[in-house]
């Protein structure tokens, strides 16, 4: 009996799931081009998206290629086929992060279960209660992140208080450069209906008190009918990191990192995501916590947990823009 294929109809709808991860500044910096003549995905990074004084290394935007990728596993899953991922195939293309190939599925995958967290999943600026996020919940989220070969650590008081002082340096480091300014002003605030960048209405109010490390995409900019509010004064913090940092391991952290805020999200929690101080390399290493695992020798991203008010979605690409479809019946 033939094996059955994939179709592009079924491959436009698994992209268009991948295409909802977050990404830095909101810039889904993916694509895919989808081959069905031989039923194989590549996804690619969109260098035209990269931001070279955020992040030089393209650190980030691998990063948020990774999110899309663990996406589309789960929206694979989610229909009963599997996808056989195969990180960097091309050392000749730094472009080219992945390609997938599809195949019907035996037995179970437990990331189906994350599929309804895809849609529901959005990133928050607002404040958080002070009600802490129970341990259950908390290990559940480590344990995700260790499925996907990386290492979540949950930050004590006095690793929250140094966490927090790093953050700060940034955004003053940040605020004074104005090639960096520039550039977050480019992906933010545009509120003109586009279908990337963070609108001002995501931007959440302006801070007024608490310790939550929550970064002002406003950079001094005035936003119109904009609120102040106090943020928690006991912020749940989590650093993602992995065992090494390679291009590889930044796509390991980012199918880590969507894989955790799937999780929470079904776990009824509020996140949001700070890459700050990880964008500059002699703060980065700050966030190193000397008594974690080797696993987490490499901080990736700083993730702050809650529970708080629901928010709105930001935009996204039309699946169109993302999705390339080769109609030719050989291969190049």
């Amino acid at each position: 009996m033939p094996t059955r294929r994939t179709d592009v109809a079924s491959v436009t709808a698994w992209v268009d799931a991948a295409a909802m991860a977050p990404s830095m500044h909101n810039a889904q910096p993916w694509k895919f081009r989808y081959v069905p003549a031989l039923d194989v995905l590549h996804l690619h990074m969109d260098t035209a998206r990269s931001m070279p004084h955020t992040d030089p290394t393209r650190r980030g935007m691998h990063i948020s290629c990774g999110a899309a990728l663990f996406n589309l596993r789960v929206a694979v899953a989610h229909a009963g086929w599997s996808a056989d991922v195969r990180l960097l195939p091309d050392l000749e293309d730094h472009t080219l992060l992945a390609t997938v190939v599809f195949a019907e599925r035996e037995g179970s995958d437990a990331v189906s279960s994350l599929y309804p967290a895809i849609d529901r999943r959005h990133s928050s600026r607002e404040p958080f209660t002070d009600d802490p996020v129970p341990e259950v919940l908390l290990d559940g989220l480590k344990g995700a992140a260790r499925a996907e070969g990386t290492a979540l650590s949950v930050l004590d008081d006095w690793q929250v208080d140094a966490v927090i002082d790093v953050v700060r340096d940034a955004e003053q480091d940040q605020t004074l450069s104005p090639d960096i300014r520039q550039e977050i002003s480019r992906w933010t605030g545009s509120g003109n209906g586009g279908s990337d960048g963070i609108p001002a209405y995501a931007f959440g109010p302006r801070h007024h008190g608490g310790r939550a490390p929550v970064r002002d995409f406003a950079v001094g900019r005035t936003v119109p009918g904009r609120l102040s509010a106090d943020f928690e004064q006991s912020p749940c913090l989590a650093v993602l990191g992995t065992s090494e940092d390679r291009p590889q391991d930044w796509l390991l952290a980012g199918q880590a990192l969507e894989r955790v805020l799937l999780q929470s999200t079904l776990d009824g929690l509020s996140t949001s995501l700070n890459s700050q101080a990880l964008e500059r390399p002699e703060l980065r290493w700050l966030l190193r916590d000397p008594h974690s695992p080797s696993t987490s020798a490499f901080p990736q991203m700083l993730l702050r947990l809650g529970y708080g008010p629901a928010v709105p979605s930001t935009p996204r690409r039309a699946v169109s823009d993302v999705l390339d479809v080769d109609r030719r019946t050989s291969s190049p």
